[in-house]
């Protein structure tokens, strides 16, 4: 079954864009649903139950920093992480770490930053990462980096 992977809701007001987030995502093997703004997200995210949510700051409707604070208001969607996909000022990142985002991509990002991402959170989710990797991480480069 290829829905192991976990899924993904992708909110973006951008056609192409969607496009884009789900094409990537699809590839390494996650399911994907869309959704063009942050009420419509909001509609279907309860059907979806998606492992993490991508959100577009900049939305018709309800922002996606909005959305966030909903999200994070409702009990049945407080756990799921989100990451915001856009401009990433200074104001975007402030406010959505104030309203408790866990994850931020600059636009226009990179194919693989933005599977990196998704992935990490959604191993976040299901209970603290890939041992493997995650062991590995800091013990590689410890006796180099004594400047």
């Amino acid at each position: 079954m290829s829905g192991a992977s976990g899924r993904v809701l992708v909110v973006d007001d951008n056609r192409v864009i969607r496009q884009l987030i789900r094409v990537n995502l699809e590839l390494e093997g996650f399911e994907v649903v869309t959704a063009a703004d942050g009420a419509e997200c909001l509609d279907v995210v309860h059907q979806v139950r998606p492992d993490v949510v991508t959100l577009d700051v900049v939305m018709p409707r309800l922002d996606g920093l909005q959305t966030a604070a909903l999200l994070r208001d409702d009990p049945r969607t407080r756990r799921i992480p989100l990451a915001i996909i856009s401009a990433c000022t200074q104001y975007e990142v402030d406010s959505g770490v104030a309203a408790g985002v866990d994850a931020f991509l600059a636009k226009p990002f990179e194919p693989a930053e933005l599977v990196r991402v998704v992935r990490q959170l959604m191993y976040r989710e299901a209970g603290e990462g890939p041992p493997s990797v995650d062991g590995r991480h800091g013990a590689g480069r410890a006796g180099s980096a004594t400047g």
